[in-house]
């Protein structure tokens, strides 16, 4: 028997507007660029009321302002558009990019252990901020520590599929 993986949905986006009558969307992205967000034809949208998702194709998309403006196929006026409002957007995992070695999308790296070469384990990574320099790693142990995520230096190795983060710091810092 093959091993059945549920398909992973990232929240990439948030409805929050209406724009015209003929069922646009105004659409805030978590992407970055923001127009990367209208790549991906496939959309699951949340319903905010959490009756349930729907996964609906991407029919056109265009920026405006500091946002998108999104039509999703079978939403054709305003009423069909508002049932969306407040929803969250997911696209699947799968459908994102392979990256070159060495280059990591952030939710591949959050939940991933990190422990110290001498194997002295510090937590796990919550999440990563983007500092401008480099993102950093919060890692989430007996205390929280803010790890620069510079491979080749604070970060030695990667490795996905044992869910570690080795790095190279001095667990008292």
């Amino acid at each position: 028997m093959g091993q059945h993986r549920e398909q992973a949905w990232l929240a990439v986006g948030r409805v929050v507007g209406l724009f015209g009558v003929q069922g646009w969307l105004k659409v805030y992205a978590y992407t970055q660029p923001k127009e990367n967000l209208l790549r991906y034809s496939e959309w699951r949208l949340e319903d905010p009321g959490g009756a349930g998702s729907l996964v609906l194709t991407l029919e056109d998309g265009k920026r405006q302002g500091k946002g998108l403006l999104a039509k999703l196929q079978g939403v054709d006026d305003r009423d069909q558009a508002r049932r969306w409002l407040g929803s969250t957007i997911r696209i699947a995992r799968d459908a994102l990019p392979k990256l070159p070695d060495g280059e990591y999308y952030w939710v591949d790296l959050q939940g991933l252990r990190v422990r110290t070469q001498a194997g002295v384990e510090l937590g796990v990574v919550d999440h990563l901020i983007e500092t401008g320099a480099h993102d950093v790693l919060v890692v989430h142990g007996e205390r929280e520590r803010l790890i620069p995520f510079v491979l080749g230096h604070s970060v030695v190795r990667v490795d996905q599929e044992a869910g570690v983060i080795e790095v190279d710091w001095d667990p008292d810092f």
